[in-house]
């Protein structure tokens, strides 16, 4: 079982960082980042002394962003472990989900003003 813990610190201009910590010491640790069963080119590991950790750079490949949901997967190579994932949602499946959200929304909130109405009228 991998000792290693991923967790996101930010994504921004195309590169998406996080610090990996535990069971890491001086030793680089051996990550792999792969997206639709392909490896991801130029990560960059920097270890971080003062705080004991490794901070994670993974530059996001073009081919990764496109419509739909696009998942990226970050393994810690020497215990064969899955340690994290980048998800990518993009285009018009997230312009169907945020109007379906919004559909579902405003019949709730209707349902609520009518609800409210007919409790003002019983209780005046």
């Amino acid at each position: 079982m991998s000792q290693l813990q991923l967790t996101k610190t930010k994504m921004k201009q195309g590169v998406w960082q996080g610090i990996i910590t535990g069971g890491v010491d001086e030793d680089k640790p051996h990550i792999e980042v792969t997206h639709e069963n392909t490896k991801v080119p130029d990560l960059v590991l920097t270890h971080n002394q003062s705080a004991d950790h490794w901070t994670l750079s993974v530059p996001i490949p073009p081919e990764a962003i496109a419509d739909g949901v696009q998942t990226l997967i970050i393994r810690d190579v020497e215990a064969n472990e899955k340690i994290g994932h980048i998800t990518l949602i993009a285009g018009e499946a997230l312009a169907d989900d945020i109007r379906a959200e919004m559909n579902l929304l405003r019949a709730e909130l209707d349902m609520l003003k009518s609800a409210f109405r007919r409790h003002c009228v019983e209780t005046t």
